[in-house]
């Protein structure tokens, strides 16, 4: 009787002939993932099995599969031949003294003499003999026993189910830049992006001296705790000081955060082309601030020139936001009390209705304003964050 944790996928069942594909894929991420750990992962149809750890690992291997997109749910269970005296004292052995259970059977091995409904019957009734305080409860019982007869001649015996992150595997759905400020919206837009397959890269903007080496800080601590579920992230950190100063000496004060959006959207899309990334992220969430209604996303969007910007927040109001960002881990971080580069020159009035044509006025008001893009996009300092 060997200690195993087995993994099951979701939706990668729906795959048809592009199945190996992300299977593949997922394995891979796993492998990585798991390379900080002495154990031994295997492959079995439809079921990966991590085993041969110590018990002082086992929780940290539970913490890091939790995290790998791409996988539903995983197992705390015990590895035993396909022999129904070796099952049934199993069965007997991890069932509790008294409450209430049920037993479930999945027959993968179908030489296997008996059905999944007729082992599940008698397993039940010798687990009853053994425990007579125990009783039979169909729909909601105290626990369930598990048993997973796989093809190989090996059976797994467990109880409970941990649900995972689920989604697609990281990587399988090309690559993508988030804009990631220290706030608390484009973390969470990360993770949602991250879980539909995408690799992701980052970038961020920071105005030192106006802003602090705390506040960039921040966003390397919210950039790897993303890249526990997310795997690797390159974080672009962009210095935006020439331009922002520029912003505030030349244009409409009430125009600023608007002109600096759009200059930001600008910088990203260059770097996603250079990065190979396919679409930009953001954080944004409609009508949740002034820089966030359908005008202002419509004139910062209209300085992207080919590349797709998602926003997975965008229907979203701030609760369900801060839930997922306390559920991932990035909450306590981002509420930290460090500036970000969009609190510098705040103006009193920011327009929450800007007009396209006076947006490129105003843009038009910047000296050599593309030759402040080249330089900020050449000084561009990247963190590998892992």
């Amino acid at each position: 009787m060997d200690k195993v944790i087995v993994i099951r996928y979701g939706e990668i069942h729906l795959k048809g002939r592009n199945r190996g594909f992300f299977e593949s894929t997922l394995v891979k991420n796993i492998k990585r993932r798991l390379s900080v750990v002495e154990c031994k992962f295997s492959q079995l149809r439809s079921r990966y099995v991590v085993s041969d750890y110590a018990d002082c690992d086992e929780s940290k291997i539970i913490d890091i599969l939790k995290r790998v997109f791409g996988i539903h749910s995983i197992s705390k269970a015990v590895c035993v031949e396909t022999d129904i005296n070796t099952i049934t004292s199993t069965c007997v052995l991890l069932s509790r003294d008294f409450g209430t259970f049920k037993v479930e059977t999945n027959r993968a091995d179908k030489r296997f003499p008996m059905t999944s409904v007729e082992l599940s019957k008698y397993l039940g009734g010798k687990i009853l003999e053994a425990h007579p305080k125990l009783s039979v409860d169909l729909f909601s019982p105290d626990f369930t026993v598990n048993v997973d007869l796989r093809e190989d001649g090996k059976t797994f015996i467990y109880s409970e189910k941990i649900p995972c992150a689920g989604g697609m595997p990281t990587g399988t759905a090309g690559k993508g830049l988030v804009l990631l400020s220290g706030g608390i919206d484009s973390p969470v837009a990360c993770y949602m992006m991250a879980k539909r397959g995408l690799k992701i890269d980052a970038i961020h903007f920071h105005s030192y001296p106006y802003t602090s080496a705390m506040a960039k800080q921040k966003v390397e601590d919210l950039a790897r705790i993303l890249a526990g579920y997310c795997g690797n992230i390159m974080l672009s950190c962009v210095r935006f000081t020439k331009i922002q100063e520029e912003i505030h000496r030349c244009c409409d004060p009430s125009y600023m955060i608007t002109i600096m959006r759009c200059c930001m959207m600008r910088i990203a899309e260059t770097v996603a082309k250079t990065r190979g990334c396919g679409c930009l992220i953001n954080g944004e969430s409609l009508g949740q601030v002034a820089s966030q209604t359908l005008e202002s996303i419509y004139v910062t969007n209209a300085r992207v020139v080919d590349t797709p910007v998602f926003r997975p927040c965008i229907g979203m109001d701030k609760e369900e936001i801060i839930e997922t960002a306390r559920k991932i881990g990035t909450f306590d971080t981002s509420i930290l009390p460090y500036e970000d580069c969009c609190t510098v020159f705040l103006p009193d009035s920011p327009v929450i209705r800007p007009n396209p044509v006076k947006v490129s006025e105003e843009l038009a008001k910047i000296p050599d304003l593309d030759a402040l893009i080249d330089e900020a996009v050449r000084s561009i300092e990247v963190v590998k964050i892992s």
